[in-house]
């Protein structure tokens, strides 16, 4: 992120907590210039990130004043509904396209890509004594040890011991489903749910029990009538930042989750693949840290973080490690011990910091153009974290306008497609991990398409 970029992280922080009202007069860009030691052109450039995203405006012969905000956007209505067993439908096949409004994944700035590309170097050198031997089962030392620390320093004490390394967060979640149920056994997972869950316990051959989802995370109460009459057999959810409602289970959530796992002696996996992509600097805390005996698995990886290139992840299976060892042949050593660099040289957490700050601010420019584009009946999410919005649109008929969205090569997707019900058909999830400016004229040529569908009706 750039000075004035920064600069203006700021600006919007006192707007947002209201220590600059609409209508403030804000400093001239001469003051601005010398309070924060930087030239005219970084402060006028300042300025102009904050008119492009709505914050600001000029006023001829007078200066920038914080603009007042007279479109609102309102967040989406939760289905309530009675959660029963289902079996998940067959998945759709994988679209063709994915572009950046589609896949949920973050733009890599140019250093994090050299810092990487200097972990790589470093990880082959390292690795080199390892070349005649297969990977160590549960994971490479190094790579367990730089988890651990790193976790631990941001208030979870994790040990190398407690960690297994695999091929991504879904891998983890594949395993910990092959280690704790069966075919036919019922999982509990939200409503709505990422859909490439919904793909991997359809594979497997699992039945589901979608909950449904609320502000402040998922109905409990209705996941623990289930458990008293042992109607499913695990559970599946992400507490943080979830994809794709973007909604963070709350401290209380997480820690009675937790404990009805442990008063049931039910697994409980936990995805939480975006715990670190908040938009702010404060560390969230998985629902995992409140368990006492070990019926969570807690799964994640750099996937969402860095790239999912590097198909690395990690999993803490709790009582479960026994029977998740051996299920594969192991993870590249060389990769293992590039990701161990460029953790424990410190440029994963500067990364995770330049990545939290420039979520902040493209979030509020996504969220600023969609309050004058959508239609007024619209709702969107603001997730305090994440890579997604849901947009929901009454009226609107997500599977046909993704037929359309297909034609022009725009890849979207549709809240159907993240339930095995019928319900979202009036939803959208959209991608906000690449700049504005990127996907501008990809997010009007959606807008188009959504006003052409909600006119037709």
């Amino acid at each position: 992120m750039s000075k004035y970029q920064r600069i203006a992280q700021r600006f919007i922080k006192d707007i947002q907590s209201g220590v600059l009202p609409p209508g403030s007069r804000m400093p001239s860009l001469r003051q601005l210039s010398q309070l924060h030691s930087v030239s005219l052109t970084t402060a006028v450039s300042c300025y102009q990130e904050l008119e492009s995203m709505g914050w600001v405006e000029s006023r001829p012969q007078a200066g920038f004043f914080v603009k007042g905000h007279g479109a609102t956007l309102q967040t989406p209505t939760w289905a309530s509904f009675q959660s029963q067993v289902q079996t998940p439908s067959t998945p759709q096949p994988s679209s063709p396209l994915s572009g950046p409004l589609g896949m949920s994944r973050l733009e890599l700035d140019d250093s994090a890509v050299e810092q990487l590309n200097k972990s790589f170097r470093r990880g082959i050198r390292l690795s080199q004594p390892s070349l005649g031997e297969y990977p160590a089962p549960q994971g490479e030392l190094r790579l367990r040890n730089a988890l651990a620390e790193h976790f631990s320093a941001n208030g979870w004490q994790l040990s190398s011991s407690d960690l297994l390394i695999t091929h991504g967060c879904l891998d983890a979640v594949r395993k910990a489903l092959e280690a704790t149920t069966q075919p036919g056994d019922s999982v509990a997972i939200s409503s709505p749910c990422y859909n490439g869950l919904l793909t991997l316990l359809s594979e497997l051959k699992r039945n589901i029990v979608e909950i449904p989802s609320h502000q402040d995370g998922v109905d409990l109460t209705q996941l623990e009538q289930h458990l008293k009459t042992n109607k499913i057999q695990a559970g599946l959810f992400c507490t943080t930042y979830m994809n794709p409602q973007g909604i963070t289970m709350s401290t209380k959530q997480k820690q009675r989750l937790a404990e009805l796992a442990n008063q049931y002696q039910v697994p409980i996996i936990e995805d939480d693949i975006y715990l670190e992509l908040g938009h702010q600097s404060e560390a969230m805390l998985p629902a995992s840290y409140f368990d006492t005996d070990g019926y969570m698995i807690w799964c994640g990886s750099v996937s969402k973080t860095l790239s999912p290139s590097l198909r690395l992840g990690w999993c803490r299976p709790g009582r479960y490690l026994a029977s998740m060892l051996g299920k594969d042949y192991g993870v590249a050593v060389a990769m293992q011990y590039a990701l161990a660099d460029f953790i424990q040289s410190g440029h994963y957490g500067k990364h995770l910091k330049r990545a939290q700050q420039r979520l902040n601010v493209t979030k509020q420019r996504y969220l600023n153009y969609l309050a004058t584009a959508l239609p007024a009946n619209a709702r969107v999410s603001q997730p305090s974290g994440g890579l997604v919005l849901w947009i929901q649109i009454p009226g609107l008929d997500a599977p046909t306008l993704m037929a359309d969205a297909k034609q022009q090569k725009l890849d979207v997707r549709g809240g159907h497609q993240f339930t095995a019900s019928t319900r979202y058909r009036d939803c959208l999830r959209i991608n906000i991990g690449y700049e504005f400016d990127k996907v501008a004229s990809q997010l009007a040529c959606l807008m188009t398409l959504i006003e052409q569908h909600i006119g037709a009706r």
